[in-house]
Order: C-alpha cells, then sequence, then structure tokens
C-alpha cells in the first residue's frame, strides 16, 4: 500500500508539472495501453482544468488543433479515453470561448461534420465523438471550478449557439436508418444542454422527434427522461402558446397508454404517465389561465385521471397510478388560487372531476382477493399498505351514526373496524363526543381511541379546544407523575410508556390546520396561524414532568423511545407551530444523546433539522445540537460502531436529509462535513440492510451538493476521496455485501454519475485498475465493458441498477447460471 501511494503521488506531481504539456501526447499514441492512454487525457485535463496558468505562450492554435485530432483517432475507442478527450477539449472550450474563440460550438461541429482535421474516423464515429463532445460540454461546466458571475456568462454563450446544436440534433432524430446508439446519444445531448436553461420554444421541433420515439422501445426509457426534462423546465409557463403546443401532442400518446395498459405493459404505462404528470404538475396554473383552451387542459386532466385508474392493484399490476396524487393537489390549489371569475368557471367544470376521482380512489384501496394477496411480497404488501392509507375514503354515510349504537358492539373486529371509521369521519361526528368514555371502556386498542380523539378535538370550535384536551390528558399527566416520583421498577415501566404513547398518538392527529382542508374539495384553504397552539400549552407544561421521567430512565430505551415519540409526532403534526419548544428540546435532546446515544433521539432531531434548519432565530440551538451529536458519534465510531447499527443507520439518515434540504448547515464552521464523509465510508462494512441503505443515501446527498457553489467543503471531500468512496462500493457491490441492496449502490453511482462525471471517470479507472479488485472472477474485459456503461449512463436509473446488479452477479461468478436467470 505505501508504494502504491507512493506511485500515486508521483503520478499527481507529475500530472502537475509544466512538462505535463508536453509527455501527455506521447501516452496518448496508438502503441499504448488504454490504461496509459487514459492516463495520457485525463493529464490533458488536468492540465487544461486546474493549470491554465502554465500553458506556453502561443501554444493555443496547437493545443486546440491537436486536441481535436486525437479526438478523431480515438471515435472508435476505447469509449473511456475518447469520454476523457471530450472533457478536456470541453474544458478548453469553456476556457477561451467568451474572449479568444466565440465562434468554438460552430467550429467544431463543421469540423465533425465535414471530417476536416478528423480525417481518421469514418462518418457514424465522428458523429458519435462529436455528440460525446456536445454532451459534456454543459457538465463540464456545472462540474468545473468557474467562479459564478463566470459561469453565468459561459452559460449564455452557449445558449446562442443552441440553435446550430438544435438543429443538428432534430436532424439526426428524423434520420430514419439513424442507428440506435446515435439517437441514443442524440438524448443524452439534449438532457445536457437542457440545464443551459434553454427555452421551450426553441426546443419544439426536437420534442416532437423525442415524442416520435416513444414507439421504440429500446429507446423508451430514455426518450421519456427526455421528454420530462423538456417540458419540466419551469421556464417554459413564460411561453404559454408553446405549452398549448404541447398538449395536443401530449394528449397524442393516449392510444399508446390505452395499449399499454391493455397489454399489461406497465413500462410503458408508466414512462406515458410520466409525461402526462409532468405536463399538467408544472404547468397547471399556466394552462388554467388560458381559458379559451379550457377543453384541451380537461382532456389533458382527463388522461391523468385514466392513469389514476389504471387497471389492477399497486404495486403489483401497476406503478403508475401513484404519480397521479401530486398532481391533484396541484390543481385543487391552482384552481382556488385564480380570481374569482375563472374559480367559478373551473369549480363548474372540475367538481364533478373530483367526485369521480372518489369514486377511483375507493377502487383503488380495495384489497386483492385472498388467494392472489398470499402471494405478494412482504414489500409489496408494505408498498400498498402506504398507498392505501393514503387515500382510502369513506363510502357509506351510515357510518356517521355508529357513535348512537357504540353500546351494543363487543365484538373485537368490530371495533377496530369502527374506530378506523371514527377517524376517517371526525370532523363530522363532533356532536357525539359524550359516548368516546363509552367506546373507550370497550375497546382494549386505546390508543387507536385517541388517534381519534385528536381528529375529534381538531374539528371542535377554536374557543373549546383547549378546555377540552386539559380535561382529557389531565387525567393521563397526573398518573405519569404520580410514576415519575416513584422508584425505578419493571412494575411501573410499562405504564410510563403507556402513558406517553397514548399522548404521543393524541397529539400526532391533533392538526388545526387539517379541518379547513376536510371541509369540501374545492374550497379555498384559509389558513391562520395559532400563536398559542392547545398542544403546545400542554407540552410546555408537561416539560418539567418529561425531564424528571428522563433523569430516572435515561438508561432504558423504551421510555426514551416513548418520550422522543411524544416531540416527534407533535412536532410532524404542528410543524412551525412547535417553534416555542425548539430550544427546550434541543437542549434536551443533547442530554439525552450526551448520556446514551439512541437511535430515536437522533430521529427527533431530523425532524427538527428539517422543520426548522433554516428558521434565523432557531439556526443557533439547531447547529448546536447537529454538532453535538456529530461529535459524539464520531466518537462512537472511534470507539466501535458494530454494537449500534441502529445509531449508525440514524446517523446517516440525519445527514443525509440535512444535506439534501438544509444544505446551508455544513456552510458553518462547527459541522465536519469530512468527518461524516469517512463515518460513511465505515458504515459500508456494515451487514445490516437498513444501515447501508441509509449510507447510500448519505452519499446520494453528498454528491448532489458537490458544486462549489454550494459546499465547497463537499467537493473538496470528494476531490481527496472520492476515490476510496469509490473502492469501499466497489468492494460492497463485487461481494461484501447482500447482492438484494446492488440497486442502493447503483443510486450512488447514478448521482455520481449525473452531478460529477468527469471525477468519477478518474475514479472508476484507478480504483478498478488492481488485478483481482473487487473480486477475482472480473476480466479486465469485465471492468473496460462496467466503466463504459456506468459513465454512459445519466438518464435512466433503472438501467444503472441493471448493470449494477449484472457486474455483482459477474463478481459472485454467477453469470449465466439458473440463479442469475431467476435474479
Amino acid at each position: 500500500m505505501d508504494k502504491k501511494n507512493v506511485a500515486q503521488k508521483w503520478l499527481t506531481q507529475a500530472q502537475a508539472s509544466p512538462q505535463a504539456w508536453h509527455f501527455c501526447w506521447a501516452l496518448l499514441r496508438p502503441d499504448k495501453v488504454p490504461e496509459i492512454q487514459f492516463f495520457g487525457a485525463s493529464t490533458l485535463h488536468a492540465k487544461i482544468s486546474r493549470h491554465w496558468s502554465d500553458l506556453p505562450p502561443g501554444q493555443l492554435d496547437s493545443l486546440r488543433s491537436q486536441l481535436i485530432t486525437q479526438v478523431g483517432q480515438f471515435a472508435s475507442g476505447p469509449k473511456l479515453v475518447l469520454t476523457r478527450l471530450c472533457v478536456a477539449l470541453a474544458s478548453l472550450v469553456l476556457h477561451v470561448l467568451a474572449e479568444t474563440w466565440p465562434t468554438a460550438v460552430p467550429d467544431l461541429l463543421c469540423a465533425f461534420q465535414t471530417g476536416e482535421s478528423v480525417t481518421e474516423a469514418d462518418g457514424q464515429a465522428r458523429c458519435l465523438a462529436l455528440l460525446e463532445l456536445l454532451a459534456v460540454l454543459p457538465e463540464e461546466l456545472q462540474s468545473s471550478r468557474i467562479p459564478a458571475s463566470r459561469r453565468s456568462q459561459l452559460r449564455s454563450a452557449l445558449a446562442v449557439d443552441w440553435s446550430s446544436v438544435c438543429s443538428l440534433l432534430q436532424q439526426l432524430l428524423q434520420q430514419p436508418d439513424a442507428p440506435c446508439p446515435v439517437r441514443e446519444q442524440v438524448l443524452r445531448c439534449v438532457s445536457s444542454w437542457l440545464t443551459l436553461d434553454i427555452a421551450l420554444k426553441d426546443s419544439e421541433g426536437l420534442l416532437e422527434s423525442c415524442l416520435a420515439l416513444l414507439k421504440e422501445s429500446e429507446l423508451f426509457d430514455t426518450a421519456v427522461e427526455t421528454i420530462v426534462s423538456i417540458i419540466s423546465q419551469p421556464d417554459c409557463q413564460r411561453f404559454a402558446d408553446s405549452l398549448l403546443k404541447v398538449v395536443p401532442q401530449v394528449l397524442g400518446l393516449q392510444e399508446q397508454l390505452k395499449k399499454a395498459v391493455q397489454d399489461g405493459d406497465m413500462e410503458t404505462s408508466h414512462g406515458i404517465c410520466r409525461i402526462a404528470v409532468a405536463l399538467g404538475e408544472t404547468h397547471c396554473r399556466t394552462l388554467l389561465e388560458q381559458v379559451d383552451h379550457w377543453q384541451g387542459f380537461q382532456a389533458l386532466v382527463s388522461m391523468i385521471m385514466s392513469c389514476t385508474g389504471t387497471p389492477g392493484h399497486y404495486p403489483v399490476d401497476e406503478t403508475s397510478s401513484s404519480l397521479t396524487l401530486t398532481f391533484w393537489y396541484t390543481l385543487q390549489d391552482d384552481i382556488t388560487s385564480l380570481d374569482a371569475e375563472r374559480q367559478t368557471l373551473y369549480l363548474q367544470i372540475y367538481r364533478p372531476v373530483y367526485f369521480q376521482l372518489v369514486d377511483v380512489l375507493l377502487q383503488k384501496a380495495c384489497f386483492p382477493r385472498d388467494e392472489d394477496y398470499a402471494v405478494w411480497s412482504a414489500d409489496d404488501k408494505e408498498q400498498f399498505k402506504t398507498y392505501r392509507l393514503n387515500k382510502t375514503f369513506e363510502k357509506e354515510e351510515i357510518q356517521l351514526f355508529v357513535a348512537q349504537i357504540i353500546h351494543l358492539l363487543y365484538n373485537y373486529i368490530i371495533l377496530n373496524i369502527l374506530i378506523n371509521r371514527i377517524i376517517n369521519l371526525s370532523d363530522c361526528i363532533k356532536l357525539y363526543a359524550s359516548h368516546f368514555q363509552i367506546l373507550i371502556k370497550l375497546s382494549p386498542q386505546c390508543m387507536w381511541i385517541m388517534q381519534a380523539l385528536g381528529f375529534l378535538l381538531s374539528a371542535l370550535p377554536s374557543d373549546e379546544i383547549l378546555g377540552k384536551l386539559l380535561s382529557l390528558v389531565t387525567p393521563h399527566i397526573q398518573q405519569l407523575e404520580k410514576l415519575a416520583n416513584e422508584p425505578p421498577s419493571s412494575a411501573n415501566k410499562l405504564p410510563i410508556v403507556h402513558i406517553l404513547g397514548l399522548l404521543s398518538d393524541l397529539f400526532s392527529t391533533f392538526d388545526l390546520n387539517k379541518q379547513s382542508e376536510r371541509s369540501e374539495v374545492m374550497r379555498p384553504v384559509q389558513t391562520q396561524p395559532h400563536h398559542n397552539n392547545p398542544v403546545v400549552v400542554v407540552l410546555q407544561q408537561a416539560f418539567p414532568l418529561i425531564q424528571t421521567i428522563l433523569s430516572k430512565w435515561l438508561n432504558e430505551p423504551e421510555v426514551v423511545e416513548a418520550v422522543c415519540a411524544v416531540f416527534e409526532k407533535s412536532l410532524k403534526t404542528l410543524l412551525h407551530d412547535f417553534a416555542p419548544l425548539v430550544t427546550q428540546l434541543c437542549e434536551l435532546i443533547g442530554q439525552m444523546f450526551s448520556a446514551y446515544p439512541q437511535a430515536s433521539a437522533l430521529d427527533l432531531t431530523r425532524q427538527l433539522v428539517h422543520i426548522f434548519g433554516c428558521e434565523k432565530d432557531l439556526f443557533s440551538p439547531i447547529i448546536a445540537l447537529l454538532e453535538l451529536i456529530t461529535n459524539i458519534t464520531m466518537s462512537i465510531f472511534q470507539l466501535g460502531s458494530r454494537d449500534h447499527p441502529d445509531v449508525v443507520e440514524s446517523f446517516m439518515q440525519l445527514h443525509a436529509q440535512a444535506l439534501r434540504r438544509k444544505s446551508d448547515l455544513y456552510l458553518s464552521d462547527r459541522l465536519d462535513i469530512k468527518a461524516v464523509f469517512y463515518c460513511g465510508i465505515l458504515s459500508f462494512k456494515f451487514p445490516e440492510a437498513p444501515t447501508l441503505k441509509a449510507t447510500c443515501l448519505l452519499f446520494v446527498s453528498t454528491t448532489l451538493n458537490m458544486f462549489p457553489e454550494v459546499i465547497p467543503a463537499v467537493r473538496e471531500v470528494l476531490q481527496e476521496d472520492g476515490k476510496l468512496l469509490l473502492q469501499t462500493l466497489l468492494e460492497a457491490i463485487g461481494g461484501q455485501s447482500p447482492r438484494s441492496l446492488a440497486e442502493h449502490f447503483a443510486e450512488v453511482l447514478f448521482s455520481a454519475s449525473r452531478n460529477c462525471p468527469s471525477m468519477l471517470s478518474v475514479w472508476l479507472r484507478e480504483a478498478l485498475l488492481p488485478p483481482g479488485f473487487p473480486s477475482s472472477h472480473l476480466t479486465t474485459e469485465h471492468k473496460e465493458h462496467f466503466c463504459q456503461q456506468i459513465l454512459r449512463e445519466q438518464v435512466s436509473k433503472r438501467r444503472m441498477k441493471d448493470i449494477v446488479k449484472e457486474f455483482a452477479l459477474l463478481s459472485r461468478g454467477l453469470q449465466g447460471t439458473e440463479y442469475a436467470a431467476n435474479y
């Protein structure tokens, strides 16, 4: 290992030396092996991107012509070397585009199309090389170290050349004899250039060509991703006329959608549904404002309704219906925010649609036959459970009167069903509150009763809520106080946990903001802030009691989990109304975690960070808590974290969420992102699947923040130890971790491929270079093919997962076996 490190250091120094401008060309000679050629191309890119000032005076024209010639020579492969040379040429273009070479893009288009300066390759190879160059050009702009003002200037300069690029791409897509790899690379180029904020009106013809490719199965997935990228651009809202042209084109996919549903082609129906939902959801308000074209948008809504009602059960028979749910919320919100005249028109049109939606969702919520349900996997059952609970509506209005006959019901199953009915109808039965005492005495499921009471109390008049709530919880708090004053014992631990659980379930459904949302589907929602939320009042009064309980039961995980659940469920329901308790709670969590680190405290912290992480008034206690928890968890890693997989899992989830949604927290010097990164590396050694999944989430979030203007420290740690991350990831894929986790590892590679392709290319090549790594079953050809696939795949996440699964099978020597066929 020492020799390897010395060699690596020497090579890095060689790349940085002024002589590298000269010896890199020798390394690219045809008689060199691909590994040496790749190092030469990487050296060239390193010199251009990092040491541009070292370029000898008067050498720019020579460098440019030599680089174009080299791209032509490697147009037929190896692909890794070609990509690296294209990245180097893209970096050169970015250096000189604004001042010295403003016609760079048209000149390159001409050179590769005519064969000028690129004489060594045939027409198709030149075409693919040009497309590779065009694809990496915007990517290099995103990933390179360029000041924000300069980046904006270059983005505008490249956008000027979009018309020329678009014309070429559209021409290639419309050629009937164009090979599939060419058209697939064209689609990748489109997705790449869209990051330059290309206007929809400048891509209308290209979008039409992409829609035509949906009939070709081998290009379907890539075409869907590209189309969704085009129509999901927020800037499209400025071009209503262009959007109105897109609507009939999307409606033209209905026959293909209908056939896919009839044939049970889930992939095709899912893809077309994504396109329809992307158009409707992203531009709902803009399309609603075009009152003269309401019929077209109504047809699109009907198409989305057909996706919601796709026959079969989710997720076994179909996966499309869940994509549409956010659209229905968006449509409701946008209609109710229009002016009175248009709101009246659209309420008349869409109120029947929402009644139809209720019927559709009722049908989708039905259970399959027992014999069918019995063969479902546990994961499918869990997904269906979540899917069903999120959209179940009650059908029989007779349930409004069930509270009057509670005293007749003694059957346990009926009682459970009854409680569910009450929970869903609580805002309609507030006149029957007196019957709850009977129900509590009869049913052993008092936790469910407390949930129902939370809904019921939320529906009461605001001036009555606090009094009713206090009368309900005071007996429980008094009993809890009595237990807290007794010496800890197994006899009083269970009652404490039970009472805390009752409070958790009550607060989990106590939501004053829900009443107006449930009153009528299309009624405008006007939510007023609740300055003295009743739950906050109760928690403030009970806070000293909770501190007393923790002081005696801090080493009992069940009690700590129950305490955390009270605050976590309240926090999820109250959201920003919880603010008066944040500072106290941060101090309490810090005390708990310092004395006895537990996953429940981390999960509670995750909720706090999610809701209040960017609140200026609460930033200090939040960042102090996050710093304390991070330091304590790092000490656990130093002492041996193997005995705490649940803590490690929650720690990974905490930082993954913070990096993804509250990345500004890491701009503080008090949080060491590098230490978190290395903890993640160590977590890949854990055998527990949930811990590994959470670790993958952390590194997906890390690569999403690799641009220097977002979090400079993230880019620094990736540049320094990205190779270590990739080596560890490849070890896990190659046999160290269960194969069932391959798709989660693929998420990390996919994110890296999209957000830092240049660095990933270097990491992959260097990590896979040693023989026998990550498995002795892998040949050099296997590794080369894997590298090419990974670096090429930046569009389809599903395809990336297939690539990683295949590599995992190869690493274990299972490729081609009967087992692999069933995998």
